[in-house]
């Protein structure tokens, strides 16, 4: 079952909403609809599930209804139309107790500016949530302590918000939402107000706690490359509706209409392109079982001058060169003892971007491995093309 479920989601400003929204129902625009009535469409029937676990994030420019959206979901603003299920049942029909406490057991939010408590310490603004909801003190402050730990800021629980960086309270905040050990975490422009080097720790730092707790995030930005980096899937919003919905390759490579495309162009595909995406199945390998005499045979024919050794599980143990091989083979040297460990490995979802440096260093082609399995292999060659050949189905989609 998916963990949130939205359906024709909507939200009109104005004094007349339900009015507005026979008139969208009717097929006016949302321009139409501010000239005739001078009320604002702000999210016009938006649609879109997230699974457990899943990191969705919603983008967009100024204006294009994002933040609205994401306090629709939990009720923050107040929705004219449609559903908000989250784990099948409907906030919208919630009365305000069940809500309440739908809020504390289930939705953790983190805003753009950073909502603590200027007279509180860290430890007392991370408690907050759970002193709220009379959770004893001995227990939420345990619970606060590993939060903030998690989150990098051991050592500063007695200090006080004007003390810490902005990058430091942005962490403060995010240790409140896990102290609260809600399912599901709604960030909203979290790190828009940071500097991009402390933006970037700060994106790196919400991949490895997402890693670790697993939880399912919906997270607001206007940054295309934040997006790109963070989300499992994407939604991009323009005037309030959402115009597509898909995975950072769907988006890039199928882009929905000329918003899209216009959106997308200038996007370094470095950054999204994944090992798994350029990575090639290797013509050849070898085992243990088959010697260096019929691993010097293999190399042969395929016209190469090293081979990947596996086991029958396709662990990958080693690479074997046409030289180590036949210095095996006529000395009876166990073929395990020349293989070399001298290559770089990479897990299957490392960006392009990351691969540059290895790519000019190694003599040997890169290994893509998971759970020690070998994958593929990636080449120097592969490493460019990849990022050439993208640029080309770029320019044929756009022509």
């Amino acid at each position: 079952m998916n963990k949130i479920e939205v359906q024709n989601l909507t939200k009109i400003f104005g004094s007349h909403p339900k009015d507005g929204m026979k008139k969208l129902n009717a097929g006016q625009s949302k321009r139409e609809i501010l000239t005739k009535t001078g009320m604002t469409v702000g999210v016009n029937r938006a649609s879109f599930s997230v699974k457990a676990g899943e990191f969705f994030v919603i983008m967009g420019l100024s204006g294009s209804g994002k933040s609205t959206l994401i306090r629709l979901i939990n009720r923050l603003i107040e929705p004219t139309d449609g559903e908000i299920l989250i784990e099948g049942s409907d906030i919208t029909k919630m009365n305000k107790q069940t809500l309440t406490e739908t809020r504390r057991k289930k939705l953790g939010m983190v805003f753009q500016k950073f909502g603590l408590f200027p007279h509180r310490t860290v430890l007392s603004n991370v408690a907050y949530g759970l002193e709220i909801q009379g959770v004893k003190k001995e227990e939420r402050e345990k619970s606060a302590l590993k939060a903030i730990e998690d989150v990098g800021l051991k050592g500063y629980e007695d200090n006080v918000p004007d003390q810490l960086s902005g990058g430091m309270q942005q962490r403060v905040g995010l240790a409140r939402a896990l102290a609260n050990d809600t399912d599901i975490l709604l960030m909203d422009e979290a790190f828009s107000a940071l500097d991009p080097l402390i933006r970037k720790e700060m994106q790196d730092e919400l991949l490895n706690l997402q890693n670790k707790y697993d939880k399912t995030i919906i997270f607001i930005t206007h940054d295309l490359d934040e997006a790109l980096k963070l989300g499992d899937r994407i939604a991009i919003m323009k005037d309030g509706e959402i115009v597509q919905i898909g995975t950072s390759e769907e988006i890039l490579t199928n882009p929905a209409n000329n918003y899209v495309s216009n959106f997308v162009e200038d996007v370094d595909r470095s950054k999204v392109l994944e090992a798994s995406q350029i990575m090639k199945k290797p013509e050849v390998l070898t085992t243990y079982k088959d010697g260096p005499r019929v691993a010097v045979r293999k190399m042969e024919e395929a016209g190469l001058s090293s081979i990947y050794v596996v086991d029958k599980n396709k662990q990958l143990k080693g690479l074997l060169t046409i030289d180590d091989a036949i210095k095996a083979y006529k000395e009876n040297i166990p073929m395990e003892q020349v293989l070399r460990e001298d290559f770089h490995r990479t897990s299957p979802d490392t960006s392009l971007n990351d691969l540059f440096g290895y790519a000019a260093e190694t003599k040997y082609p890169i290994t893509v491995v998971e759970d020690d399995r070998l994958l593929g292999i990636i080449s120097r060659v592969s490493i460019l093309s990849g990022l050439v050949l993208g640029k080309e189905k770029d320019e044929v989609t756009a022509g």
